[in-house]
């Protein structure tokens, strides 16, 4: 006897549910992909910046190149950074005027105020904490540059081989550039390495280091009705 439509139907309907098991599997697949923050990356770093009119602008030049004229503001902030475009600028915004007014005017010297931003808690080294923001007038001659009058307000200053700024006012009182894998939290087996590296990224979220545990258990049992649809279809065709 010639078996009827209906005889298939089963075989069909496992088939038809294996295949809506896996394409779901494969849509949550990507989602959790697309979810997960990548494994990010920052730099423990001093950065320097430039009042332009009531902003900060990072600077294109390193202290030691840049030769602010007679009025300028300077700005350090030290902090967890990935590149430029991320740091976080100095959070003072008093103006020249206020700085400098106590700080007379001298025949070939220049004055250049300057802002000290020591960071959060968050951003120093362990077992360190930072100094208050300060600001400060540096007179110096007139071919001095941005680091000579950093020198002349906040000693000491710490640079690493390659002349990069480590520490100002003694802050901090070891590291130079490190990589951390976010705020406060330096990366196992990392040396010291220079910001803006290829390597580099934004500082990963406080918890938000991985997928959520339901869509975990979402992918599980999406992978579970699959293995049972499976092995479900073999006994039939067995």
């Amino acid at each position: 006897m010639t078996p009827g439509p209906t005889a298939s139907r089963p075989a069909r309907t496992t088939r038809t549910t294996l295949r809506a098991g896996f394409a779901l599997l494969l849509g949550l697949l990507l989602a959790l992909l697309l979810a997960a923050p990548a494994q990010a990356a920052g730099y423990r770093y001093w950065s320097f910046w430039e009042r332009e009119g009531s902003g900060w602008n990072y600077a294109t030049q390193g202290p030691a190149q840049l030769r602010p004229e007679d009025g300028s503001v300077q700005g350090f902030r030290f902090a967890v950074s990935a590149e430029a475009d991320d740091s976080a600028a100095p959070r003072s915004e008093a103006a020249f005027a206020e700085i400098c007014e106590e700080t007379g005017e001298h025949a070939g010297r220049k004055r250049i105020a300057l802002v000290l931003d020591f960071g959060t808690p968050a951003d120093a080294p362990e077992g360190e904490r930072p100094p208050k923001p300060r600001t400060a007038c540096a007179s110096v001659a007139e071919e001095a540059s941005a680091a000579d009058a950093l020198a002349a307000v906040a000693p000491p200053l710490r640079y690493d081989s390659s002349a990069m700024l480590c520490a100002i006012d003694g802050y901090p009182r070891t590291g130079c550039g490190e990589q951390v894998s976010g705020p406060g939290e330096p990366s196992a087996g990392e040396s010291s390495a220079s910001p803006g590296t290829e390597e580099s990224d934004s500082g990963s979220a406080p918890g938000g280091d991985g997928p959520s545990a339901g869509l975990l258990v979402g992918v599980g049992a999406v992978a579970v009705l699959g293995v049972a649809a499976l092995w479900q279809s073999r006994r039939r065709r067995g």
